[in-house]
């Protein structure tokens, strides 16, 4: 089965090219800001807190000397991961909101 488009002379499809240009140009210059952004986590009521970056890389690990407890290193091991994955979460969820502002009114598979 053969699909014939419109012709018009072109223009839709260059208009339409050059919309989704410049959306890949937005999304990785959005993608190289969010890298640079750190996001911050506290867990334990001020006990741990752990900075990750964009790219959810470590960048800090705070630790209240109050939360050192020899006999309950299990608790200081539940704040840190705590915070981590609270950190990592904001992380994705401001890239999720930002690079679906960009693809909004598209529903392309696999994008935000």
């Amino acid at each position: 089965m053969k699909v014939r488009l419109p012709n018009n002379g072109g223009g839709n499809m260059n208009q339409m090219l050059a919309k989704a240009q410049k959306m890949q140009a937005d999304m990785q210059s959005l993608q190289a800001d969010l890298e640079q952004r750190e996001y911050t986590a506290v867990s334990g009521g001020g006990m741990v807190e752990i900075t990750v970056d964009g790219k959810h890389l470590v960048k800090s690990v705070k630790i209240n000397p109050e939360a050192v407890d020899t006999d309950d290193i299990e608790m200081l091991e539940d704040f840190i991961t705590i915070a981590f994955n609270e950190a990592v979460g904001k992380a994705m969820e401001e890239s999720e909101q930002e690079m679906g502002a960009i693809t909004s009114g598209l529903n392309l598979p696999g994008m935000f």
